[in-house]
């Protein structure tokens, strides 16, 4: 038993320094957005309830020390997380805060520009008006321009007239071009003041956008500073925590010695019970009886809880965080929440009920010995129940409710911890028919 132990916790201490040196870089990766931030925490979450199941067997105050070591690391990983969001967010507030000042800056270039046309229509408007008051002086003083008939009856010679409709032809056509460079300059002027309207109703809402970026800017600078103040508090606490585990390692590693005796008690118990069992079937075959049989492919043996099952730790060998090194988990952990009904796994006699004082690693503990099925003795064990249903000595038929689910003992959180023994060895709860899982 001492060799099988040694193996178990070999190496434990040499493996620690890299586990804690490994916990502040491990974990998920950095989301990008809101919908990776929920994931990360949904994970993060995951893990812990993982962890609250690796560490069963571990005093419950040392388990509290590691998991909230671990929780601060997420927290950590969460608080680097939604920095790096709020330090986006702030980025793209101060692009779209200088988009905005370019656009602003452009609008108002372009009115300047409008309005130093519409100044300058102006003038072309008022030369083109005195061109016509000129040319309308004219007309009063009589130099406007004559009739055909005039010039044919007043002309001396067929050059007199050719001349003299020259002229009139020249002030015709300064009349009409004067009339319509007026026209012109005015419609012009119309079309920039039209633009200038749209050009600085353009600019107000360029302003009240800049003045709302401006707003928005130094909300998200106030968050990306309260993130970072955020982040380095946890990082503070997470290297207070992780000195404080490393300074318990020792503690550690004598509860998990102490799991390893509760263990051994447990495989002692069971060999007890596998001694009467074959005691009983000899005595029976002696008799002319014989043991049980069932069909293999039946589910004669069925989970302490219903299904379908959520394997929080799974059966055999696990890792374990603290010290390092692997020790065996003899059992399946099953999520089940505190106070829910737990069942016979089959029929059988209730072998042993053992209260939670006295029995810290496993807290209140049945054992239900299901006898000799096809030539094998099998023995179920639950752990950690809240409360008992049945007693020493009862008759259990499969389906009846033997206790209730709790966290006694030295875990964390409630589940189901489910053990099966055929012929003095665990095997694995889930490679029998009908457990099935999610």
């Amino acid at each position: 038993m001492q060799s099988r132990r040694a193996r178990r916790l070999s190496g434990l201490l040499a493996a620690g320094a890299l586990c804690l040196s490994g916990m502040a870089t491990a974990g998920p990766a950095f989301a990008t957005d809101r919908d990776d931030l929920v994931e990360q925490q949904e994970q993060q979450a995951a893990e812990i309830e993982s962890l609250q199941s690796s560490l069963e067997g571990v005093d419950s105050d040392l388990q509290e020390i590691y998991l909230k070591t671990e929780e601060t690391r997420g927290q950590v990983a969460t608080a680097e997380t939604e920095l790096a969001i709020a330090q986006n967010e702030l980025a793209a507030a101060e692009r779209d805060q200088q988009a905005v000042a370019a656009q602003l800056e452009a609008a108002q270039a372009e009115l300047e520009n409008i309005e130093a046309d519409i100044e300058q229509g102006e003038d072309d408007i008022e030369q083109a008006r005195s061109n016509l008051a000129e040319l309308g002086r004219a007309q009063y003083r009589g130099e406007s321009t004559p009739s055909t008939v005039d010039m044919i009856v007043n002309a001396n010679s067929t050059e007199d007239f050719l001349d003299s409709y020259a002229s009139s032809e020249a002030l015709n056509r300064a009349e009409s071009s004067a009339l319509t460079q007026a026209q012109q300059a005015v419609s012009r002027n119309e079309t920039r003041a039209a633009r200038q309207s749209d050009v600085e109703e353009q600019i107000s809402n360029l302003k009240d956008q800049a003045d709302a970026l401006v707003e928005e800017k130094t909300e998200k600078e106030a968050n990306a500073q309260n993130k970072k103040n955020e982040l380095e508090e946890l990082q503070a606490s997470y290297e207070q925590q992780s000195a404080e585990l490393e300074s318990r390692k020792a503690d550690f590693q004598a509860s998990l010695d102490k799991t390893q005796s509760a263990y051994d008690d447990t495989a002692a118990a069971i060999a007890a019970i596998d001694e009467e069992n074959a005691r009983r079937a000899a005595a029976a075959n002696n008799s002319g009886g014989g043991g049980g049989t069932v069909s293999t492919g039946s589910s004669w043996l069925i989970p302490v809880v219903p299904t379908p099952l959520y394997v929080t730790s799974p059966f055999g060998m696990r890792w374990y965080p603290i010290t390092g090194g692997y020790w065996m988990h003899n059992g399946v952990d099953l999520r089940s929440t505190c106070g829910s009904p737990q069942y016979a796994p089959a029929n059988g006699t209730v072998a042993r009920v053992i209260p939670a004082a006295g029995n810290s690693t496993h807290g209140n503990q049945i054992y239900i010995n299901l006898g000799t099925v096809n030539g094998h003795s099998w023995v179920v064990v639950t752990n950690h129940l809240s409360a008992f249903n049945v007693s020493v000595g009862q008759t259990v038929k499969q389906g009846d409710i033997i206790g209730y689910t709790g966290q006694t003992g030295d875990v964390t959180g409630c589940h189901a911890h489910m053990e099966v023994w055929r012929d003095g060895s665990v095997i694995d709860p889930m490679s029998l028919p009908g457990f099935t899982t999610y």
